[in-house]
């Protein structure tokens, strides 16, 4: 089977994209399928580069026993559009933005993540404003969609 990348996107790259690239990696390693994937994240603003993510998602994913304290912030790349075969936008903003930045030909599948994943045209909250349990419906939306890229049903399977 050919590897399948995914590149999850959302604003600075410190709170849903490092999420949601945790739990699909937690997942994927659940059903022994890692080497089949190659799953990243980035923001589209370049506010965060080299940071972790949020401690608040840290300490979220922690508690669900999902560990991204090791990831570091980036800023989409003209490359990526090559690199990923599908590049998920957490909210409807980023997903104009990545549009606009796409090369002319490029590879990549851009989509919403709520569309892609869940069916729904629905934007993943931002929670930086916000506070724990702000994190929390948000870890439990990712980890819904994540889950059902990985398990199906879904017009586009991880399989």
């Amino acid at each position: 089977m050919a590897q399948r990348s995914i590149l999850f996107v959302c604003l600075g790259n410190i709170c849903r994209s490092p999420l949601a690239e945790g739990i699909l990696r937690h997942l994927v390693e659940k059903v022994g399928r890692h080497h089949d994937f190659v799953i990243d994240s980035a923001g589209t603003g370049a506010w965060h580069i080299g940071d972790p993510p949020d401690r608040r998602a840290i300490s979220v994913a922690a508690g669900h026993g999902v560990d991204i304290s090791k990831l570091k912030a980036r800023k989409v790349a003209k490359d990526d559009f090559d690199r990923f075969d599908l590049i998920l936008a957490l909210d409807s903003s980023n997903l104009k933005t990545l549009r606009e930045l796409a090369p002319e030909g490029s590879r990549a599948t851009i989509a919403l993540f709520c569309s892609h994943a869940l069916g729904a045209a629905d934007d993943v909250p931002d929670p930086y404003f916000g506070g724990h349990a702000d994190f929390e419906a948000v870890y439990r939306l990712l980890y819904r969609g994540c889950a059902t890229m990985v398990e199906g049903p879904s017009d586009e399977p991880l399989s």
